[in-house]
C-alpha cells in the first residue's frame, strides 16, 4: 500500500540527514521514541550540545485514528473523521548567525477515501548570501524540472505566499518551495517527484554550511540572530500548518514545539541601522527569482 512505502520511505529519509549532520555537528542525536494516544507514534532525533547545531530536530511521525470534527471539516480534502499521517519534519537552528536556518517537511495524509502528499523546504538566512539562496533553489528546480517544468515556479510561489508574516509585514526568509493537497489520478508518479524533493534536501543545504561555518562573529551579530529568530518563532505559532496539524491531532508536544530555537529575542522598538548589513537582509527577504 502507498502509505506503507510512504513511512518507510521517511524513516529512512531521516536516517539519511541525520548521518549526514553529525560529521559537521560532531556528536550523534539524541533520539526519543513515543507513542501517541489514539493511535501511532514517532521517533525524535535532536542535535544538541555540537559543533554545528545550537538546536536542531529530524523527526519522524506515523498517526491515526480520528480527528477532531471541527478541524476534520477544515480539509479541503477528503470526508469523515478517520485519519493517517506520516513524514518527516525538521527544523536546523545553527549556532554561526552566517549560516541560515532551514526548515523542511514531507508528509502523506489520508483522511477517508482520499489522499495526498504535502511539505516542502525553505531558508531563513540572517545575514545575506546571494550564492547560498541561488544555491538552495536551485537545487529544487533542477529536481522539480525532471519531472514536470511547471512545478518549481508554482511551489515556489506557494512558498513565497505561504512562509510571510501579515501581521509584521515580511517575509520569514527567501523561500523555497512548498505545495500541499498534491492527489492525482497516479499516485505512485506523484510519490516519485516527492521522494527526489525529500532525497533533494541535504544537498541543497549542506553545501551552504561547509560555505559559512568557518566565519568568525561578532556578540552584536549573535543577537541580530536570535531578534530574527523570534520571527520565526511567531509564524511556527501562529501560521505553521504542521504545528497547527500536530496540535490539533493530539501530537507530542516535545515534538511538534522541538522547531522553535533554543534562544530567541523580542527587542521593544528594535532598530536597525541604515546601510548596515542588518538592514540589507531586510531588503534581501523579497520573493525574487533566484533559480536560473
Amino acid at each position: 500500500m502507498l502509505k506503507e512505502q510512504a513511512k518507510e520511505f521517511f524513516m529512512n529519509l531521516q536516517d539519511e540527514i541525520c548521518e549526514a549532520f553529525i560529521p559537521e555537528h560532531g556528536s550523534k542525536y539524541m533520539e526519543d521514541l513515543w507513542d501517541r494516544e489514539g493511535g501511532g507514534g514517532g521517533r525524535t532525533r535532536i542535535f544538541n550540545e555540537g559543533n554545528l547545531f545550537e538546536k536542531a530536530g529530524v523527526n519522524f511521525s506515523e498517526v491515526f485514528g480520528q480527528l477532531d470534527p471541527k478541524f476534520a471539516s477544515s480539509m479541503p480534502m477528503g470526508e469523515g473523521t478517520e485519519f493517517y499521517a506520516t513524514g518527516v519534519s525538521l527544523v536546523m537552528h545553527p549556532k554561526n548567525p552566517f549560516i541560515p536556518t532551514t526548515h523542511a517537511n514531507f508528509r502523506f495524509i489520508q483522511r477517508g477515501n482520499q489522499a495526498w502528499f504535502g511539505g516542502g523546504a525553505d531558508l531563513t538566512p540572517y545575514y545575506p548570501f546571494e550564492e547560498d539562496a541561488q544555491h538552495f533553489h536551485q537545487t529544487y528546480k533542477d529536481c522539480l524540472d525532471s519531472f514536470d517544468k511547471d512545478f518549481y515556479p508554482k511551489f515556489k510561489a506557494e512558498c513565497d505566499k505561504y512562509f510571510y508574516l501579515p501581521h509584521r509585514k515580511e517575509m520569514r526568509g527567501i523561500g523555497g518551495v512548498f505545495f500541499d493537497y498534491q492527489h492525482s489520478e497516479d499516485m505512485e508518479k506523484t510519490f516519485e517527484w516527492v521522494q527526489a524533493c525529500g532525497k533533494s534536501f541535504i544537498n541543497s543545504y549542506l553545501p551552504i554550511v561547509e560555505r559559512r561555518k568557518g566565519i568568525s562573529f561578532t556578540e552584536e551579530q549573535k543577537e541580530f540572530q536570535e531578534i530574527r529568530r523570534g520571527r520565526y518563532v511567531e509564524f511556527n505559532l501562529l501560521y505553521d500548518r504542521g504545528t497547527i496539524f500536530g496540535l490539533k491531532t493530539n501530537g507530542r508536544i516535545e515534538s511538534i514545539l522541538m522547531s522553535l530555537p533554543l534562544k530567541a529575542r523580542w527587542v521593544y522598538d528594535h532598530q536597525i541601522k541604515v546601510g548596515s548589513p542588518e538592514a540589507e537582509l531586510l531588503g534581501f527577504l523579497q520573493p525574487r527569482d533566484w533559480a536560473k
